[in-house]
């Protein structure tokens, strides 16, 4: 068998794969980004206050 054989066998069969519990992928992104957002300014807000910055 070949180097081109095997890499063309190897992709040609299917793969199995284990959800993990994260996020669906057909989710609000605009949620998930303004939760982000705002998970930002909060840890930005704690930073100055505590005077780490």
């Amino acid at each position: 068998m070949t180097a081109a054989t095997a890499t063309a066998t190897a992709t040609a069969q299917p793969r199995a794969t284990t959800r993990t519990g994260g996020p669906e992928e057909d989710g609000s992104k605009v949620l998930e980004h303004v939760l982000g957002w705002t998970l930002v300014v909060v840890l930005a807000m704690l930073v100055t206050q505590i005077g780490l910055m």
